[in-house]
């Protein structure tokens, strides 16, 4: 059975009333957005995803939504209701696509177990969805006033995933008319939808409220703790004959940095700035200048052992800031590339790293564009 699932991402979160959609808050360190994409992509049942996004982010989407391995993800453009977004995403799953998952991005905290036991419903009744019990008593409400007490036994929370057999999904699309999820819409095109137990933890981000909650699921309800901070600080002679590399990214300049290694001053000030708030020792402890192995060794692999590193003190990264001082070459237009290759180093978003440029005011050896230093900080906590 080939299983296809789609997140529905579009949405522009107006309850949310953030500057930036819901989807992309940070939480306990990813993206809301990031979280569920790597649920469903890591999961062993889904062969391929394809992800709605708001039409102005579908042309250039964040790292973390490319294919990984021989497990294809898609990115279509979202549309103006969630069933729009939905039915652009159904078009471009695979033909040979027996099953559909259909998850919502602001629900990050969807288990494997209860995406396999919603696929397990839909492949043998067409079509499932994810509820939760009430445990409340319910009652119906007229212009302020109770109307009537509903029998909780008979009510249940609607979440994501819900799953459908192709012809399924596509009888509920082919309906123009407005439902809040694709559920509802099957049931109208005359489907029985089948109830799969739900998760408590398996919520949807709706208003900024709602990430309180989210920051605890994420840390597996452990307190929040007071992070640790380092800093960071590396300077390097510029140099003929070498490649200028910072930030991972090598930019064109007449001369290099001289060092054992590639020599990027911003992933070493990077590294110890982390090794520092773990109390893990220097670049220099871990990564000796005398040590063949690192020599020309690429700084962004060094920066990636001292997260490891740090992980196996029991700590993450939740964000570094660092500052590049070149009198030249300008680096602005290579400030967003060398973000990604640091985040990525660290395993963290994108939004979780800042990278700036400054000159020196023609001042001292950096001034006269003999060198190059930065300074780095880095914020870790407790895993």
């Amino acid at each position: 059975m080939f299983v296809s699932a789609i997140i529905a991402a579009g949405g522009r979160s107006l309850r949310f009333g953030a500057a930036q959609p819901k989807q992309f808050v940070i939480v306990g360190g990813r993206a809301v957005l990031e979280r569920s994409v790597a649920t469903f992509v890591e999961h062993p049942q889904i062969d391929e995803l394809v992800v709605a996004l708001p039409p102005h982010l579908a042309a250039d989407p964040p790292p973390y939504l490319r294919s990984r391995g021989d497990k294809p993800v898609r990115v279509v453009e979202g549309g103006e209701r969630r069933q729009d977004s939905v039915t652009n995403a159904f078009r471009a799953i695979g033909a040979r696509a027996d099953l559909v998952v259909v998850h919502d991005a602001a629900r990050p905290f969807a288990t494997a177990n209860l995406i396999s036991r919603t696929i397990a419903a839909a492949s043998a009744d067409g079509a499932a969805i994810a509820a939760l019990a009430a445990r409340d008593t319910v009652k119906q409400s007229e212009q302020g006033r109770i109307r009537a007490t509903l029998p909780r036994e008979s009510i249940f929370l609607a979440q994501t995933p819900q799953a459908f057999r192709r012809d399924v999904l596509r009888d509920a699309l082919a309906l123009a008319e407005d439902a809040t999820d694709e559920a509802e819409l099957a049931e109208r095109a005359g489907h029985a939808v089948r109830i799969v137990e739900g998760e408590a933890t398996n919520i949807k981000i709706t208003t900024p409220e709602d990430l309180i909650i989210a920051e605890a699921i994420a840390r597996g309800g452990k307190p929040a703790r007071t992070g640790r901070a380092g800093v960071g600080y590396d300077l390097h002679r510029l140099v003929e004959g070498r490649a200028l590399v910072l930030g991972g990214v090598t930019i064109p300049f007449e001369r290099g940095l001289a060092g054992h290694s590639d020599a990027d001053a911003v992933c070493h000030a990077i590294t110890d700035a982390v090794l520092g708030a773990a109390a893990a020792g220097d670049i220099g402890r871990h990564f000796p200048d005398t040590d063949p192995r690192w020599r020309n060794a690429s700084s962004i692999e060094l920066l990636r052992r001292a997260a490891e590193i740090v992980r196996e003190r029991g700590l993450e990264v939740c964000n570094v800031d660092a500052t590049i001082i070149a009198e030249r070459p300008k680096l602005a237009s290579y400030v967003e590339a060398m973000c990604a290759n640091v985040a990525g180093a660290l395993g963290v978003a994108p939004e979780c790293v800042s990278i700036k440029g400054k000159t020196n005011e023609g001042v001292g050896e950096l001034g006269r564009g003999e060198a190059i230093a930065a300074h780095a900080v880095a914020l870790l906590r407790s895993l």
